[in-house]
């Protein structure tokens, strides 16, 4: 995502949500151990993470469900997996 989206993305948060929220993170990617690795490691020991495997094995989504308490909290980890290669979020 380029800044732009993200400025986008912080105006409808702020729109949206109040704080502290459960926020739900979607991202998309190869399934490869390192980088499922990366994504979770953005994440606090309390955050519950689902993940699921598409048919053939080939990539995998992952759901996090977590405790935020600002729309910058959630800019700020979006911004780290997009420096992730291949990531893609929702």
């Amino acid at each position: 995502m380029s800044k732009v989206n993200f400025e986008e993305l912080r105006k409808k948060l702020n729109e949206t949500q109040t704080y502290p929220s459960v926020y739900m993170f979607k991202f998309i990617m190869s399934a490869e151990h390192r980088k499922i690795a990366l994504i979770e490691n953005l994440f606090g020991g309390d955050a519950e993470i689902y993940t699921k495997e598409s048919d053939k094995g080939k990539y995998i989504s992952i759901t996090v469900k977590e405790v935020v308490m600002s729309t910058d909290e959630i800019i700020d980890i979006y911004s780290k997996a997009s420096d992730i290669e291949g990531v893609m979020f929702l």
